[in-house]
């Protein structure tokens, strides 16, 4: 038994946003039925990593049923409306203004359907001067201000995921979650929209209150951190690179008396409390890489755990991949694909005395004739 064993979702989706939302609909039980045009999701040729498919199509759509239906054709749309009929959610992440040019608002379907969930996401919403501008994932971190805070203080980076497209599916999928809830209290289906823009921008809460209220914007700070010291990354006597993070006044004493064994360093009036740490940040560098230049990486990590810093080591994706934490935990699994197994990590939600579904990824159409049977 599954959480939303029963549930239908109903999908117009491409690209992220919508597809990573229902992709953890799939994930909990619910059958997603994907409807992608006449040649698929455009993200099923982003690239060719995973065993010759894309590895963005993969994550993000394990689990689902894949039909292929032209809407503008009259024998396929009446299919699709017999199918939206029985469905308990809808959700759509069209062009802007596609959805109800099809006759597939908001606000139509509620009055033909009035149990049906309907979700939206759009990149800046339905209302406003950007109602119609199209709108990726870099491009909304840029009109949000996220690269503005990213990259080192001469260049400016975009994020390295899709955070815009992954903050609007997360919200979609607890607006989902909790409209699912609401329905069975008030037996009816509510309608909602999330856009790229809100999504990202509530997740830049710290910065932005730091802009609106602080005494100067926060800038690019590469792999520190902006406003915390010590908080980043410090050169060891091997050539490695070890991070800490040093979070409040304990831990500067813990740091100085058990790591640096330089207690006077507790109430130098250049690092009493954060904000000065922060000012004088590059001063304090020099103190901890010259004291680090003594030992080797493997060593200060191991200090730093002793003194109940916190810290870590830099890894690439694929060291993340051989992580031990992830091994002795056994998070990975196999899920089928059109270009045999995968693997993947676990959903991060751990139920006690349950494993979670990873369905396959379907190949395009593969469950148009099913379907076509099913709903005929």
């Amino acid at each position: 038994m599954q959480p939303l064993d029963g549930i239908t979702v109903v999908s117009l989706e491409q690209a992220v946003a919508a597809p990573f939302a229902t992709r953890q609909l799939a994930d909990l039980g619910a059958r997603v039925i994907k409807v992608e045009r006449p040649g698929g999701d455009f993200a099923r040729e982003y690239d060719r990593a995973a065993k010759g498919q894309s590895a963005y199509f993969v994550w993000c759509n394990r689990g689902k049923e894949s039909v292929v239906l032209d809407l503008k054709d009259d024998t396929d749309r009446a299919l699709f409306d017999r199918i939206l009929a029985e469905a308990d959610v809808f959700v759509q992440n069209l062009a802007p203004g596609a959805a109800d040019r099809l006759g597939l608002g908001a606000r139509e379907l509620g009055e033909k359907h009035p149990r049906l969930i309907r979700c939206g996401i759009s990149g800046y919403g339905d209302t406003g001067p950007y109602t119609r501008k199209k709108a990726f994932d870099l491009l909304v971190q840029c009109e949000t201000g996220l690269v503005s805070l990213t990259g080192t203080p001469d260049t400016p980076a975009r994020a390295g995921i899709s955070i815009a497209d992954i903050a609007a599916g997360m919200y979609a999928y607890t607006g989902v979650l909790t409209a699912l809830y609401e329905r069975e209290r008030t037996g009816k289906g509510t309608a909602f929209d999330v856009s790229m823009l809100d999504a990202l921008g509530e997740w830049l809460g710290q910065p932005l209150f730091h802009g609106l209220y602080g005494p100067a914007p926060l800038g690019r700070s590469g792999a520190r951190h902006p406003s915390i010291s010590p908080y980043g990354h410090y050169r060891a006597g091997d050539g490695g690179q070890v991070f800490l993070s040093v979070q409040s006044d304990r831990d500067w004493v813990a740091l100085c008396e058990r790591v640096l064994e330089r207690p006077e360093l507790v109430r130098d009036p250049r690092f009493a409390d954060n904000p000065l740490r922060h000012r004088n940040d590059a001063e304090l560098t020099a103190i901890l890489e010259e004291h680090f230049a003594a030992h080797g990486s493997d060593e200060l990590l191991e200090r730093l755990d002793a003194a109940g810093i916190a810290n870590a080591r830099l890894r690439s994706v694929a060291e993340f991949a051989d992580h031990p934490q992830l091994a002795a935990r056994e998070r990975w699994r196999e899920f089928d694909t059109p270009s045999g197994p995968l693997r993947g990590l676990l959903p991060p939600v751990t139920v006690h005395g349950r494993e979670a579904l990873m369905g396959a990824v379907p190949a395009l159409g593969a469950h148009t004739d099913a379907v076509r049977a099913e709903f005929s």
